[in-house]
Order: C-alpha cells, then structure tokens, then sequence
C-alpha cells in the first residue's frame, strides 16, 4: 500500500511502526513540520507552518480550534502539491493533537484515513480539574477545557478509525466517538530493556552508579505539576533522612510540556526546589537535564525504585519501560497508571497528593529491595504479556493498517 505517516514532531508514535510497514514492502512517506529537523530511513516531506497570533477577544473559546484548524490548513495546502503531483495514498495514518488531519479527507476523499487519538479534553473528571493548587476552579474553565477538544471532535468524525494507547485514554471520549477507536499502545521494547547487570550510569559529579546500588529516579520530559513533580519533590525531604546512603537522579527539562507557566515566571523546576532544598541534601540529588535514550535506559537498568506521578492524561512512555526493566515503579494511584500497575501486585500505587504517604513508600522500598523482587518480575513479565512491541503492539498495529486499507 502506499502508506503516509503525519505527525508534526514525526516519528513520535510512529517511531517502529513505520519503518516496519517498510520494511514489510509497501510505499512509505513522512509528512512533519519544517522545523522538525529529524532523519529517518523513510522518505520525510517538510511542511511549513506559520503559527499567526489568535486574538483571544475575538476568538473567545474557539481560540483553540483556530490554532490548530490553521495547522490543518497549512498541511492540506501542502497536501495538495503533492496530489498535483500525482501523489495518491491509500491509508494516512496521523496524530489529531495539532489539527494536521483536520483537512485530509478533502484532499485525498479516496484515501483511509487512521487517526492516533490520544486524548479527548473534558470539562470535567480528567485532567483539567484535577490539582486546586495549580488550576482555577469554576464552571469558567469547565467550558474552557471541554471546548479544547472541539478539532479532536472533527478529527475523529471525519477518520475512517482511530487508536488509543490505553483503555482509560480511550474512554475520556464520548461514547459516539469512543466506537472510532480500538485500543493498542506503543508497544515496549522488551528485548532492549531487558535487566542488565552490567549497566553503568555516571552522574553530572563522576559518580558510576550500578545495578544494586540505592537509586531512586524520577523521569518526564519536562518536570512540572501534570507529572506530579511537585508532590515527588516535597517528599523527599523524609526519604534522603530516612535513607543516608541513597541517590536521586531527576530527569527532565525546564520547559513546559502541558499546564501553564508558573504565574511569577521562571522554571517549575526551580520554584518547587526552592520551596525543599534547605531540608533537602543536594549532594545526592541529581538533575541530568534531557536524556538521549541510550543513556535513558542505563538509568532504568541501575535504578533500584522508580517513582512515577501523573494527572488523570496521557501515559508516559517511561513508565511502562521502566517496568520492562524489571525495576520497581511506585506510581500515582490516577488514570491510566492503574490500568497497567496492579497494586501489590506488579508495583504499588500511592495516592497522588498524599506526601507523606509517598515518603513512606519510597523509603520502605529503597531499605528492603528483597521485598519487591516478585512485583518486579510480575511487571517484567504483564509489560512482555501484553505490551511488548515485536510479539504483541507492532503486530497489531499492522494488522489494522492492513485491515483498513482492504475494508
């Protein structure tokens, strides 16, 4: 088939399933954002998108579906080049979180089109309303929310099919829109992740940590409220006196990856820490900025306890890799971390906003390793069971693109 891929920030979800659908024989391309700058073994076209200033006045509560639904101009128009062109696909696989696949359909009718819906804003009962330290209250912003997932609404109706990751992501849809979508996640390269005792991992002051020694680790892309850094941090004050000889390594950026700014400016980053480190002693706690994956994974492999925190959104990656690791993940006790750890079970849940509770956790779980040693083998084994990439997603997912571009 002639299979295209959309993505503004491509290859995103799209990292093993297109050159798998290449390797497999059919016509792959890649259509992404100029400003994305990456390469990849699949043919990549460059769209270019001038984000024009919405006036929030004028705008009101459509300001959101302006901003994307002008993104979905801009890929149409380049869309429509390539049909000039001759070029006709038989199945587009995108992601509807910027609007690129608003306009699709009018530019190739005869195309299938599959959308990558990985989560529906509501009013109510998710993310928007979920932390009352950092987000305003009120029917306002209920209105606010729910109508930020107006260009998600358009992009499902007019898909031939949709996918969600996770059952709980999928289920923050109507039900009108929810029979769109089947469920697969990523997928997880079990193989890769696999426990490595020979795993090395130097910190930013020379220290080499090694499978073993009392790590602690805390991972997002960018270290704010919606990833619960903020409850991470005020707890451990209580595990680094509990635990003298342990190490915490915090990965992550300055930047914000959802939510606001803080309303002072500067960093999250900075303002929680400033609120902990005098109790804190900061020798043992390591800030590594943004990780290539490699060194991402020898972090996993030497982490003995892994804490995990997030609003009821869209489930990190690292999560679930880090459980294919077989190291122990204590996670939020929110939607979706509960759909794939089963308290006691294959990790522990902690209520998200209960500090002391967390410190309690954490501390319990760096002092006896030995205690855990069956939660992490279950892990290991669910994420092989039902998230591995190569024998259980990536299957899958071909399987659908397949099944769609025959229907």
């Amino acid at each position: 088939m002639k299979l295209v891929f959309v993505h503004q920030n491509f290859p995103g979800q799209f990292l093993h399933l297109a050159p798998e659908m290449q390797r497999r024989g059919h016509d792959v391309r890649a259509i992404t954002e100029a400003a994305n700058k990456v390469s990849a073994d699949v043919p990549i076209l460059r769209y270019t998108h001038a984000a024009q200033e919405v006036d929030p006045k004028a705008t009101r509560l459509g300001r959101n579906f302006t901003t994307m639904s002008d993104r979905g101009v801009s890929v149409a128009r380049f869309c429509q080049r390539l049909r000039a062109e001759g070029y006709v696909p038989d199945v587009i696989y995108g992601h509807s979180g910027w609007g690129e696949t608003l306009f699709l359909k009018e530019v190739w009718p005869e195309a299938k089109l599959l959308v990558f819906a990985e989560f529906y804003y509501r009013g109510r009962g998710a993310d928007s309303d979920f932390d009352s330290e950092f987000q305003v209250a009120g029917f306002d912003q209920t209105m606010i929310a729910q109508s930020r997932a107006a260009y998600l609404a358009q992009a499902l109706v007019h898909a031939d099919k949709g996918v969600s990751p996770t059952e709980w992501q999928a289920s923050t849809h109507p039900p009108l829109l929810r029979s769109q979508l089947e469920v697969i996640f990523d997928g997880v390269d079990c193989d890769r992740l696999a426990p490595n005792p020979d795993a090395r991992f130097a910190l930013p002051d020379g220290t080499e940590l090694k499978p073993g020694d009392e790590v602690l680790t805390f991972v997002n892309r960018n270290l704010e409220p919606y990833r619960g850094y903020h409850i991470f941090m005020r707890a451990l004050p209580q595990v680094l006196a509990a635990r003298p000889g342990a190490r915490v390594v915090i990965v992550g950026g300055d930047e914000v990856s959802y939510g606001s700014k803080p309303k002072d400016g500067g960093s999250w980053k900075d303002l929680i820490l400033n609120e902990v480190k005098d109790r804190l002693d900061l020798s043992r706690v390591h800030f590594t900025g943004k990780l290539p994956y490699d060194r991402l994974v020898d972090l996993i492999h030497v982490s003995r306890v892994h804490a995990y925190l997030t609003y009821p959104f869209v489930l990190s990656w690292s999560m679930v890799e880090t459980m294919a690791a077989g190291t122990l993940v204590i996670g939020s006790n929110t939607a979706p971390v509960a759909e794939m750890i089963e308290d006691g079970v294959t990790g522990r849940l902690v209520d998200f906003f209960d500090v002391p509770a967390w410190s309690a956790a954490l501390t319990d779980a760096l002092a006896r390793p030995e205690a855990y040693l069956g939660m992490r083998d279950a892990a290991r084994r669910m994420v092989r069971e039902r998230y591995d990439l190569r024998s259980v997603c990536l299957p899958r997912q071909v399987e659908l693109l397949t099944r769609l571009e025959r229907s």
